[in-house]
């Protein structure tokens, strides 16, 4: 599926609720000669709580909203009464979204379920009310303890897009009209570079009605992990990926440099990438005969596992998905 307006990057300032001062209150009745303090503590504040939802793909709800701030407690009262609990404020976030501190880049958290939830922030604990310091020595104290402060923070929201298969390749390798084929995803097709401006994601189904994710990310260019073209904005989506499927069509000119260029990109950006299994489709081979797939064959990287398909004439698929099925496993 292709999202509009896609953001995945946002930085946003928030802050939990301040906890409620505790109450200073002594118990004054008719019939309670010997009435003692009775003030009640102050409430929390509210946290501040990221939640996973299924239903959202993109950060865009968050790009204007800069500043979060959750409910501050109430003060406690007099008969004991807790003040109210400040409300959490719950920030909603698409799965694979990952929390961290904008100062420290310390990761907070990160959300791989429906329905996971992280506190960011704890809200401020309520202050005791003057009950809690009764003492045999001191029967009426005065005093009743301050609720914490709030506390504040900027805080980067990221999303990784969450995909079993990662398409990983240069502008107009082919990877969305592999994608639209396999899958029932409809993204942007064209004859020009960068037609794929946000990550597409499709479920690509197999035997016995098995199925797997596949993403197609935006087209990498050399140079890509330094800030060139739009690779280094979505490198970021390859994290998560279980497998990297890296597509070079048959009319590049040396299939072994265009992976090593490919690979180098990753490395540069997170040398970690290279440890994530691979697979090498050559895209478009309905387009060269037998003779000159044999000669291809030899500038591919010893030990790297490939298969040569063409989705517009629907050849190899079926081994593609069986490939990628067996790396998942």
């Amino acid at each position: 599926m292709s999202v509009p307006n896609f953001i995945d990057y946002v930085k946003v300032a928030c802050r939990s609720g301040a906890g409620g001062a505790g109450a200073r209150h002594f118990r004054r009745e008719k019939h309670v000669p010997l009435g003692g303090p009775d003030g009640g503590d102050g409430g929390r504040g509210g946290h501040i709580i990221l939640r996973g939802n299924a239903q959202r793909w993109t950060l865009l709800h968050l790009k204007y909203q800069k500043h979060l701030f959750a409910e501050d407690g109430a003060g406690g009262e007099g008969g004991g009464r807790t003040g109210k609990q400040g409300r959490d404020l719950i920030i909603e976030v698409p799965i694979g979204t990952i929390a961290k501190d904008a100062e420290t880049k310390e990761i907070l958290g990160e959300i791989t379920q429906d329905e996971q939830e992280i506190i960011l922030i704890d809200g401020g604990r309520g202050g005791l009310g003057n009950t809690h310091f009764r003492t045999s020595t001191n029967q009426a104290p005065q005093y009743a303890q301050p609720g914490d402060d709030s506390t504040e923070k900027w805080i980067i929201l990221e999303l990784k897009v969450l995909a079993d298969v990662g398409l990983v390749g240069f502008p107009n390798a082919g990877k969305s009209t592999l994608l639209s084929v396999l899958s029932a995803a409809k993204p942007e097709i064209a004859d020009y570079p960068f037609t794929t401006l946000t990550p597409n994601l499709g479920v690509v189904g197999h035997r016995s009605l098995q199925s797997f994710v596949m993403a197609d990310i935006p087209g990498i260019i050399e140079g890509a992990s330094e800030g060139k073209g739009l690779g280094l904005r979505f490198l970021r989506h390859i994290e998560r990926n279980s497998v990297l499927l890296f597509m070079i069509p048959v009319e590049a000119n040396h299939v072994g440099t265009q992976y090593e260029i490919l690979l180098n990109e990753l490395k540069a950006y997170n040398p970690e990438l290279l440890d994530k299994k691979r697979l090498l489709a050559i895209t478009k081979s309905d387009m060269i005969d037998t003779e000159m797939e044999n000669q291809m064959i030899k500038e591919i990287p010893e030990g790297l596992d490939y298969v040569f398909v063409s989705a517009v004439a629907q050849r190899n698929l079926e081994v593609l998905k069986d490939k990628l099925w067996n790396l998942l496993q």
